[in-house]
């Protein structure tokens, strides 16, 4: 009889896999501080392209012929177009309402996985995803906050292309190396990027030596670590557990900005922070599946073939 019992939670991978976001986090305090102004599509391409040709090229891995569209399409989704729509909403949009709304991205992916895979969420799981975006919200808006259409959709939009990419990922995985699965959507992405950077911003200045290591960070440590971590964590952990991660984000940016740029953080906000935490945390403490169902039906496959054939 096949054995359908979950897997438990392992704990070290959710660990990597939430190194990702953390650094996402210091792109905020990178991009401001180091880096020139007013250029934030050229940063996400020389943040993404450098990194994947870097990768690439240490990889030597060539997609096979029928997974050309599919890479396409996940470095669009969680890369090229989510960055366009980041940006969008960021310059839009403050950040706090902008980072509420991406916090609805674990909503979308326990959606999609209930939709399209018809794995119906634990009530807990739903509880915690609500409970995140709502103490996302007490962490971060302000009764002034500003509500802009177009931001609000290019935020919306961008949580949904960043969730679709997660959950596909994971389907389409296949036996590609890790290092170049995310090596070759770094390098689509960032040749997508290219030509709206080139016609949308102006060029650079000379950069300092200051300016050439924050480029630097957000490639190596930003692009190459992260996403390799992320792209792991996706085949490890189950599609909603990882997109919860993502909430550390915004909360490493608050973090940051309190440390170094003397931000502050009322007891309200903290109790916001806490309660985004332990969201994280009761999404985390779901068993992850066994194997994915096309698996399953291999195997079961399989089974009754030898059955059949003794």
């Amino acid at each position: 009889m096949h054995n359908s019992t979950a897997r438990p939670v392992h704990w070290w991978d959710i660990f990597l896999t939430a190194i990702a976001p953390v650094t996402w986090g210091s792109t905020y305090i990178v991009a401001t501080e180091l880096l020139p102004a007013d250029r934030p599509l050229t940063a996400a391409m020389l943040r993404i392209l450098p990194a994947g040709i870097l990768l690439v090229c240490l990889c030597r891995h060539l997609p096979r012929k029928e997974e050309w569209w599919r890479l396409t399409i996940l470095a669009a989704l969680n890369l090229g177009l989510f960055q366009a729509l980041l940006f969008i909403a960021a310059y839009r949009l403050p950040g706090g309402v902008a980072a509420v709304l991406g916090a609805i991205q674990p909503m979308f992916v326990i959606l999609l996985c209930w939709g399209l895979a018809q794995q119906k969420p634990a009530l807990i799981t739903l509880i915690a995803s609500v409970t995140g975006v709502g103490g996302m919200a007490v962490l971060l808006l302000s009764p002034e906050a500003a509500w802009d259409s177009i931001g609000i959709a290019a935020a919306l939009a961008g949580a949904l292309s960043m969730a679709c990419g997660t959950y596909l990922a994971r389907q389409w995985r296949s036996q590609m190396p890790l290092l170049a699965f995310t090596g070759w959507q770094l390098l689509l992405a960032g040749l997508m990027l290219l030509p709206v950077s080139l016609l949308t911003e102006p060029s650079l200045p000379a950069l300092s030596p200051v300016q050439i290591g924050g480029y630097a960070y957000l490639c190596l440590i930003g692009a190459v670590l992260a996403y390799a971590l992320w792209f792991r964590g996706i085949s490890k952990l189950s599609p909603a557990a990882v997109s919860s991660l993502g909430l550390f984000s915004p909360l490493t940016a608050v973090v940051l900005g309190w440390i170094f740029l003397g931000q502050s953080i009322s007891a309200t906000g903290m109790a916001g922070f806490v309660t985004v935490l332990i969201s994280v945390y009761l999404m985390q403490n779901r068993p992850a599946r066994a194997p994915e169902p096309q698996q399953k039906i291999h195997t079961e496959n399989n089974n009754a073939l030898a059955k059949t054939s003794a």
